[in-house]
């Protein structure tokens, strides 16, 4: 029998597990599956909290509905009655003081059509002007390696790049813009660039891969997101998952592999997965020949903070989802979601239920993660209090402080993901990384990661290589 040893039950590890388990099952294959989990749950950062009538999540509170590998997943895992949409697309900046709408038009800020362009109330005339250089200027230079920044700065101006778009763009990816790579954030755009001749003739050409859901950009389910992950693990009835026990080390043991567990137990496997953080899997295998790629890449922080009132939420000051912050002196975090406005499922009686995001790209991050938690929950009172008029005291609140675990897709991200590829097929056949810290954050990406992996895993099963 051989055995596959998956490090790491967050999305991406349990997702390789399950279509692993999936594949072996409809080939009939003896192959033995073990999931080592270093917390007591799987899932990772993603989590789902109840506390009275609200509802809560630790991570990502969704799922992009554009991104369609999930929908096939849903159905297999019979959860296509639970799924819930988001009530409404609007989204806000709160800048100079006040909420500003962001267009709808538009696909992280980047506009979908001149109309969107000319009605948007963020930037000035003159930033409107310098932004219709992307009707004539051709793109002569820049490859899906450059930032995305720079290229964005190009053809749309500074104004409309630093006022609209960079608040939402670097918000989803975590990351200055000049420091991300087109490949790593929206590849597509230098494709409609190229084709098109304008980043907005492109996106307005293709703009049903974008709007087709109308409102429903995002879905979760009625309890929230862990049921994709309680679904996946109902579904692994043969394979052992060992839960709240580290992972100490993965050593080379002739043709197979050692995993130690801080417990003592060894697992002797065929085929390794490190569905793990970057700075873990680092930590696993131990060797310096890897470290010089490892230490390249880079992890970002993040404080949630959700809180709960007692009081209706149609008391928020607009019909949205919430805002983001740009420019501003008096609200230190990066962004709140309206969370029970956004997500009728996440209070019973539409009590007002918020989450505000701080980051650790922001200048106040270094205070912030050294508070107790009551004193995070003052800070994000008084930023409710700021930017909504809102003065209540909550009735719940959770904090939860991600720090150095958000993966950051610098410029080289994918230069240095291809050398570790290169050099783990070398010193480590059979032993595959996976996961947020090489191959995209979102949940969708991570379940695509998870079902390519447990691919290889086939592919290598089959042509008996092992």
């Amino acid at each position: 029998m051989r055995t596959v040893v998956v490090i790491g039950g967050g999305i991406t590890g349990l997702s390789t597990a399950y279509y692993l388990h999936k594949n072996i099952h409809s080939n009939n294959l003896d192959v033995n599956i073990v999931l080592v989990e270093a917390n007591d749950r799987l899932g990772g950062k993603l989590r789902t909290l109840h506390e009275g009538e609200f509802t809560m999540e630790s991570g990502a509170d969704s799922i992009v509905t554009r991104k369609t590998n999930v929908a096939p997943l849903i159905e297999e895992l019979g959860l296509q009655d639970e799924v819930v949409y988001n009530a409404t697309g609007t989204s806000f900046i709160y800048t100079e003081g006040k909420l500003k709408q962001i267009p709808k038009d538009a696909v992280f800020g980047i506009p979908l059509s001149i109309e969107s362009l000319a009605k948007t109330e963020l930037i000035s005339a003159e930033g409107k002007v310098e932004a219709l250089k992307d009707l004539y200027t051709p793109n002569d230079k820049f490859t899906k390696d450059d930032s995305v920044g720079d290229f964005l700065e190009a053809f749309f101006g500074k104004e409309l790049v630093n006022k609209q778009i960079s608040p939402v763009l670097s918000g989803v990816y975590s990351g200055n813009l000049d420091d991300l790579t087109i490949a790593s954030t929206l590849p597509y755009l230098i494709d409609y660039k190229n084709e098109y001749g304008s980043i907005i003739k492109g996106l307005s050409a293709n703009k049903s891969k974008f709007q087709g859901n109308g409102d429903k950009k995002f879905m979760s389910f009625k309890g929230g997101v862990s049921a994709i992950i309680d679904a996946m693990e109902e579904h692994l009835s043969d394979a052992e998952i060992i839960k709240g026990v580290h992972a100490e080390r993965v050593e080379k043991l002739g043709a197979q592999y050692r995993v130690t567990l801080v417990n003592g137990r060894t697992l002797d496997a065929d085929m390794v997965v490190l569905g793990t953080m970057h700075n873990t899997a680092q930590a696993l295998l131990q060797d310096e020949s890897l470290n010089e790629d490892f230490n390249q890449l880079i992890n970002s922080s993040l404080i949630s903070v959700y809180l709960g009132f007692d009081i209706p939420d149609s008391q928020l000051p607009a019909d949205g989802t919430g805002f983001i912050t740009a420019n501003s002196d008096d609200v230190k975090c990066h962004a709140c979601t309206w969370t029970s406005r956004k997500w009728e499922h996440t209070s019973e009686h539409q009590r007002l239920l918020v989450r505000l995001f701080y980051k650790s790209s922001g200048p106040h991050y270094e205070a912030l993660i050294k508070l107790s938690e009551e004193e995070l929950q003052q800070v994000a009172l008084q930023d409710i209090q700021i930017s909504l008029g809102i003065n209540a005291q909550p009735i719940s609140c959770d904090v939860t402080k991600w720090h150095n675990t958000m993966p950051n897709y610098h410029i080289r991200h994918h230069q240095i993901v291809e050398s570790l590829e290169r050099k783990m097929a070398s010193h480590y056949p059979n032993v595959i990384l996976a996961g947020c810290s090489y191959y995209g954050v979102g949940i969708p990406d991570c379940i695509a990661n998870g079902e390519r992996t447990a691919d290889i895993i086939m592919e290598q099963i089959s042509s008996n290589s092992m």
